[in-house]
């Protein structure tokens, strides 16, 4: 039985509604809802197999939902007049190897009514120096800039981006986030997916985390930091790691070369231990649990409610 449709937010232009999609004895979807609002970047988290891959494919209409719904600007992702509306970059693509890509995205463009200026896909991409260069001659990074400058050529006004940096060097990356960001401004939609924790640290509006095919989190950055408590310490000590890691409070101790590197409930109080042992301490740094703190807290505690479900 189909589950009951939830009320259209303002401002959604696609979603997932109670989606499960089941492959074979493989449920890769159990129940996931998403929705992705107009002019932000929602940022789908998750382990590799956890969901995410199916989701992008059930929201471009790839695949079908085996129960509950998926909708494109209120309409069936199999709707031409909704795909119209949309940019993909994928973490695969098969394009012709011996164009140009002056040649693949002037005729990319050439599908649209409405394309983005060309010269602007350009810089946005970082494509100036390659734009006489044939795809199979490019490397991998530059093959995802050129992939890049595909999926926005449209002007679309929601854009799939899977892996997006994957390849890329600090440079290209630092330019690709920049132009996510200009068209998040001009009110453009964003599903990131990302390997790269500190990428959706540093674009994400909003984050959902899922683990087997279900949520287990959804907020903004902060948000989702703050179901995580602790902070972490990072020092030089002379303290032996089994010292540490027996010390009431802490939760993970390492130490490598002399530097310490512990996550703990209360800062305050190891601290005041660990100078008490160890006066020589340096090189003091005290930070609050981050989203990849969080990440790993959050799939390893569904992790264990999983096995305990089994049993």
């Amino acid at each position: 039985m189909d589950m009951p449709t939830r009320p259209l937010s303002t401002g959604t232009i696609a979603r997932l509604d109670g989606a499960r999609k089941k492959y074979d004895s493989v449920m890769a979807l159990d129940g996931l809802d998403l929705d992705i609002h107009r002019g932000e970047v929602l940022a789908l988290l998750g382990a590799n197999g956890a969901g995410k891959t199916t989701a992008i494919s059930l929201l471009l209409g790839l695949a079908a939902p085996t129960q509950g719904e998926a909708q494109l600007f209120g309409q069936s992702p199999q709707e031409i007049a909704a795909r119209q509306r949309i940019g993909v970059m994928l973490q695969t693509a098969s394009l012709p190897d011996n164009n140009t890509v002056q040649e693949l995205l002037e005729l990319t463009r050439s599908y649209y009514a409405t394309p983005r200026p060309f010269d602007e896909c350009v810089r946005m991409a970082g494509l100036q120096d390659l734009l006489k260069r044939r795809y199979a001659k490019l490397s991998g990074g530059q093959q995802r800039r050129v992939q890049f400058a595909l999926a926005i050529c449209g002007n679309p006004e929601l854009i799939f981006l899977d892996e997006p940096t994957t390849g890329l060097d600090s440079e290209s990356r630092e330019t690709l986030w920049a132009a996510i960001r200009g068209l998040v401004a001009q009110g453009t939609a964003v599903l990131l997916t990302t390997h790269y924790l500190e990428e959706a640290q540093a674009l994400a509006d909003r984050v959902v985390v899922v683990r087997n095919g279900r949520e287990v989190a959804q907020g903004t950055v902060d948000d989702i930091r703050a179901l995580v408590s602790g902070q972490r310490i990072r020092c030089r000590s002379l303290v032996a790691q089994e010292q540490l890691a027996a010390w009431p409070g802490v939760r993970e101790a390492s130490v490598i070369d002399g530097r310490v590197e512990l996550q703990v409930e209360d800062a305050a109080a190891v601290l005041r231990w660990l100078l008490s042992i160890d006066p020589t301490l340096s090189e003091l740094e005290v930070t609050r649990a981050g989203l990849a703190d969080a990440f790993l807290a959050l799939t390893r505690d569904a992790l264990a409610h999983d096995v305990q479900e089994t049993h």
